[in-house]
Formats: structure tokens, C-alpha cells, sequence
């Protein structure tokens, strides 16, 4: 895909969520165009080129998983109830950027900051 004409001038911030291609991905990444929750500072989204996010996927599984978390249709702005996916955080270029879907207040990005913890082994407490 050519992406040379998506020259974004978007103001990104932490939170958001946007459709993003993700393409090529290899083994077990997400991939494919898909939601993405924007995790990165505002700062590093104002100034980099690129962006820290997780992908969103409306496959929901049973059980407890330390590292899903569950965001509704009603405060994500998606179509349906999804999973954001932090295990697969990823750094991404903004010109994989499709268009903003919506964004998830303070209050439901503290889910999103404790599993990220979990994620990248910042919490001692919690093993996964």
C-alpha cells in the first residue's frame, strides 16, 4: 500500500483510538486494518514520527487475562465490545493511521495502565 499520501497532521493523543493498517505482520502479531489505542505520552505523539499503541480486537476470551482489557461499545466509540491487547504493544509509523474512531477518558485508561504494567513487568506484585 502507498501510504506517501497520508501526510497526517493529526492531533494524537494519548487515549485515542484509531483504524490502523498494520500489515505486513509476522507469526502471532495483529495485523491487518484493525483498532488501535494509542498508549504513548502526548509529547511523543506531537513530535515522533511514530507512535507506541496496542491493538484492539473484538475477539473476546473467557477467562482472566492480566494483559486484556475489556473497553464497551458505549465508552470506546467501536461497534462492539473489544479487547485492547497489551501484550502486543508495538511502536508504528503515523502514516499507518487511517482515521480516529474515538477515545477512552482517564478513568478507563487506568485499567489500560495497570495492565500495561503487568505487560512490561513494572508491577513486582503481579507474575504473570
Amino acid at each position: 500500500m502507498n501510504k506517501s499520501h497520508r501526510k497526517l497532521r493529526l492531533k494524537i493523543q494519548r487515549g485515542d483510538i484509531y483504524l490502523a493498517d498494520l500489515d505486513p505482520g509476522v507469526g502471532s502479531e495483529q495485523q491487518g486494518t484493525r483498532p488501535v489505542l494509542v498508549l504513548q505520552n502526548n509529547i511523543g505523539n506531537r513530535f515522533s514520527p511514530t507512535i507506541i499503541i496496542a491493538p484492539i480486537t473484538g475477539h473476546i476470551r473467557k477467562g482472566n487475562i492480566p494483559t486484556h482489557v475489556l473497553i464497551t461499545e458505549e465508552i470506546s466509540g467501536l461497534e462492539k465490545d473489544s479487547n485492547v491487547l497489551l501484550e502486543q504493544i508495538r511502536t508504528i509509523d503515523k502514516q499507518r493511521l487511517i482515521t480516529k474512531l474515538g477515545s477512552l477518558s482517564k478513568v478507563a485508561l487506568m485499567d489500560i495502565e495497570v495492565a500495561t504494567s503487568i505487560s512490561l513487568g513494572l508491577d513486582k506484585k503481579e507474575e504473570i
